[in-house]
């Protein structure tokens, strides 16, 4: 489908956090919009009962605007994929990896959007197919996890040379801009940005040697899960998704989504440091206070 120009809006649609305060952010939008002659409507997503206005197709929008957090940006990344429709993250609490602007900066973030002051950031996602089922898709991660007592047992495989056998919580598979995520508080290691690739990180592994791996992003991942005793389940994006079989193929979609970056917004590197997710060792930071 061919994609509307954001630059000059005529229908946005809002994706919201279903618990979160938005009202500024939503007044912001409301306010912006009456001015400059933009219908307004709701992108319906499936269980949230939350309603701020209403519901519209999101084929029908120019721009998707997620008012949240990260969590939310990705579900309005996943509803706008489809449509081909770029997405503006409003963080209403603090500033993530998926949101471009903090909400008290809504209104002049629309300005600039209008005046073309943005690019579009092609987002990848891993494509997951598992037993017989239809593929799903993550944007920041994948995870086959233990569900209880026992570990899980997992081969990886890449295009079909076994890499290793793992014993474990499980293991998470991870895309550049997931990379920041879930992969990395298990010791993974991040993608700088313009890096493609996959991150294989085995969860808790039960002795051996199993370092994370890099894969190519031409690569096919295949993925054995034995479940221990307590069974298993799978995670996409973090949140559990139905099993369908425990034989999963990995691999990865270049441009599934696509994210509004505004001309002058935090470089990604720069905002891990600034929420202390990368930090200086101790030693250069005692250095540091010395002179």
């Amino acid at each position: 489908m061919q994609q509307a120009n954001p630059s000059v809006p005529s229908r946005i649609g809002l994706v919201v956090h279903p618990r979160r305060g938005i009202e500024g952010a939503l007044s912001a939008t409301r306010a912006w919009a009456e001015a400059h002659g933009v219908v307004l409507g709701q992108v319906p997503i499936s269980g949230q009962a939350r309603r701020v206005a209403d519901p519209i197709d999101v084929a029908s929008c120019d721009l998707v605007l997620a008012l949240g957090g990260d969590g939310t940006a990705l579900a309005a990344l996943h509803m706008a994929a489809p449509a081909s429709r770029p997405v503006l993250g409003v963080a209403c609490g603090s500033i993530g990896v998926l949101t471009s602007v903090p909400a008290d900066r809504l209104s002049a973030a629309l300005d600039a959007l209008r005046a073309g002051e943005w690019t579009p950031r092609p987002l990848p996602a891993l494509e997951i197919v598992a037993g017989e089922a239809q593929p799903r898709f993550a944007i920041n991660d994948f995870a086959a996890i233990r569900n209880g007592t026992g570990q899980v047992i997992t081969a990886i495989r890449v295009d079909d040379e076994l890499y290793a056998r793992a014993a474990g919580d499980g293991l998470v598979v991870a895309t550049s801009l997931g990379s920041s995520a879930y992969t990395m508080a298990a010791g993974g290691p991040i993608l700088a940005p313009g890096v493609q690739g996959i991150v294989v990180t085995p969860l808790a592994q039960h002795g051996g040697v199993t370092p994370p791996l890099v894969v190519s992003a031409d690569s096919r991942l295949s993925l054995s899960v034995e479940p221990g005793y307590g069974g298993s389940r799978f995670e996409i994006d973090g949140q559990e998704v139905p099993t369908a079989g425990y034989e999963v193929t990995v691999t990865l979609r270049p441009e599934y989504a696509s994210l509004v970056t505004l001309r002058h917004q935090e470089p990604v590197l720069s905002g891990l440091r600034r929420r202390g997710l990368v930090a200086d060792s101790p030693r250069i930071l005692v250095h540091d206070a010395r002179i």
